[in-house]
């Protein structure tokens, strides 16, 4: 049986260059990650670069930059645990410009107290930076705890969403 190659594009954006994968039946993004990142792609031999399959993701992406758009419309496809999708499914949920801490996202999924830090790590494996908002997760206390993309990326995110007001260090909740 043969593996269906990875399509691949890379965007400029305001938080550096975006790698985008997708399906290629389907045309379903399968993931958005950066440079440096904590279990990001990287290009592989044998991927088709295909930046015409990625039309309405970067049209969307260059519109959420802009401030324009408060809400993806992209089809997905991630391949994780049972228990990660739901993760990943709750975080699909926070709406732009909110914030929510870990504990909120195990009590979400039905998940006891004890499984904050296993939902802290599907949070932290998210293959689709950006467009599933683990960005917007942050610690208990307020704080702007770990983020795969770096927690620059996560401050300049929150930043254009108006979550804050420049680099603060100042509880969010």
């Amino acid at each position: 049986m043969t593996v269906p190659t990875t399509h691949w594009t890379e965007l400029d954006s305001p938080v550096g260059p975006l790698l985008l994968t997708a399906d290629p039946g389907t045309g379903a993004l399968t993931s958005l990650s950066v440079p440096g990142q904590k279990g990001g792609r990287t290009v592989q031999e044998g991927w088709r670069h295909d930046p015409a399959l990625f039309r309405a993701a970067e049209e969307q992406l260059a519109a959420y930059f802009a401030g324009e758009l408060k809400e993806f419309q992209l089809e997905l496809n991630t391949d994780g645990s049972e228990f990660r999708e739901r993760v990943w499914a709750a975080l699909d949920t926070v709406p732009y410009g909110a914030t929510t801490t870990y504990g909120e996202i195990a009590a979400r999924i039905g998940a006891s107290r004890a499984a904050v830090r296993a939902v802290g790590g599907a949070i932290g494996a998210n293959p689709l930076l950006i467009v599933r908002p683990c960005h917007r997760v942050i610690g208990a206390d307020g704080s702007l705890t770990g983020y795969a993309g770096g927690l620059e990326r996560k401050v300049r995110l929150l930043t254009l969403e108006g979550r804050l007001q420049g680099a603060s260090s100042s509880p969010l909740l």
